[in-house]
């Protein structure tokens, strides 16, 4: 799949003189399209509706917009929570899947009608102590351990995660809640990630559908959504197949009409929370050639580093990589390109086939608009990389400005430290 970028050589250089580099570049236009292709893919279901990832792409700018094309926000955190609420995206429009929860963040969620997914059978207690009572909503995370095949390596084998609950102890959870007062339940599940394979999508759904049927039959509890998770992937290399959306939709759907129908559980809602196919391939981590090394191997290095895009470096990932303006040169030259953190993970690429880069070549690394700058972190004393937004009508908005010093410094006591002893 051909690699792309929304701004030509000199319309990226005029850029820079405003906003220098490194920085990440969203495209608005890009995301609503493709939210809308998501969209139309899976409204062949009687209820539909994608939860984005907000861990993915925490910009409240962001979430705006993907709330104006009908999302909702799937949330692990008390700011993301609050992340939603600023942008709009309210009440049970917001599922709240996290693991480990402070009673505070419950709390939270609760005054805030969000629809809270419980990641343990021991968290119903918790929750009923700490609100005083269940609320009518309630959803389970499903870890199927061994009846899941084929995992990969990101979140791996389901039964050595340490996410959600067994499938005794999914019955168990709905019996309880139901006498607890429960009136509404959800069913969640959630056991890929950048996964390309459609088949296994469907074979998900299959596995879930099953289960809401189970649920029916031996607790007497009707699920009314289902939470497939997220997990759909993006071609981060040129070579890969992007996943078809109206294939995977079809496919549930003939899973849904063998097994939810018959059962009497039609319509039931069906939700992803996908984050990475959204905003994914639709933002890009712009950085400079600053430096160049000839040793072993040849080096480039660039004013990024591993704190602004930490994929490459903790999970070996392939990001592709272009150099603005040499699009269509020959790729002659064999490069490692780098950042400055003293550890040597700290690779944007490793024995990449790239054109010749001089110094002051603007490097476009794609596929960095989910799970990049939300991963970002200060080690080493790094700073932080701002986002900016191509609008659709071409102008470019900054939303969110670069870190600086007084930044880092925030949280320390820096006058008190003269006279510490």
């Amino acid at each position: 799949m051909e690699k792309t970028f929304p701004l030509n050589s000199e319309e990226l250089k005029k850029l820079t003189q405003t906003y220098p580099t490194p920085f990440y570049l969203y495209d608005e236009k890009a995301i609503r399209e493709n939210m809308r292709k998501f969209t139309k893919a899976f409204s062949i279901f009687p209820k539909f509706r994608e939860h984005f990832a907000v861990k993915a792409c925490p910009n409240p700018y962001i979430l705006k917009i993907l709330a104006e094309e009908g999302c909702g926000g799937d949330c692990s955190s008390l700011p993301e929570l609050m992340l939603c609420e600023i942008a709009g995206i309210k009440k049970d429009k917001v599922i709240f899947t996290s693991n480990e929860t402070p009673a505070s963040e419950f709390k939270y969620a609760f005054a805030n009608g969000n629809i809270i997914n419980l990641d343990d059978f021991t968290h119903i207690s918790f929750l009923e102590k700490t609100l005083g009572k269940l609320p009518e909503t309630l959803c389970f995370r499903y870890n199927p351990g061994s009846a899941k095949h084929g995992c990969n390596s990101i979140i791996g084998k389901p039964e050595e995660a340490k996410y959600g609950l067994t499938r005794e102890q999914m019955l168990e959870a709905y019996k309880v809640a139901k006498e607890k007062g429960v009136k509404h339940f959800g069913l969640h599940t959630m056991v890929a990630s950048n996964e390309l394979n459609p088949d296994f999508f469907v074979d998900t759904a299959k596995l879930v559908f099953e289960l809401a049927v189970e649920v029916k039959e031996k607790c007497g509890v009707n699920i009314e959504f289902v939470d497939l998770g997220g997990g759909l992937g993006i071609p981060y290399k040129p070579e890969q197949k992007a996943v078809d959306y109206d294939e995977v939709a079809k496919g549930i759907r003939a899973e849904y009409d063998k097994i939810i129908v018959p059962a009497g559980l039609d319509p039931l809602g069906i939700y992803w929370e996908c984050g990475r196919p959204i905003t994914g391939p639709y933002g890009w981590l712009v950085a400079k050639a600053i430096h160049e090394k000839h040793i072993y191997r040849e080096y480039i290095g660039l004013d990024s580093c591993m704190a602004d895009l930490m994929r490459p470096g903790m999970y070996g990932s392939y990001h592709e990589v272009t150099v603005s303006g040499k699009e269509n040169a020959p790729k002659d030259h064999v490069y490692d390109v780098v950042g400055s953190l003293c550890e040597n993970c700290d690779k944007f690429a490793v024995q990449r086939e790239l054109p010749e880069i001089d110094i002051g070549d603007l490097v476009i690394i794609h596929d960095a608009g989910a799970h990049g700058r939300a991963m970002g972190f200060n080690y080493n004393g790094k700073l932080r990389c701002g986002e900016l937004l191509l609008r659709t009508d071409g102008t470019v908005k900054e939303i969110r400005r670069r870190e600086t010093i007084n930044d880092l410094f925030a949280t320390l006591d820096l006058e008190g430290v003269e006279n510490f002893k």
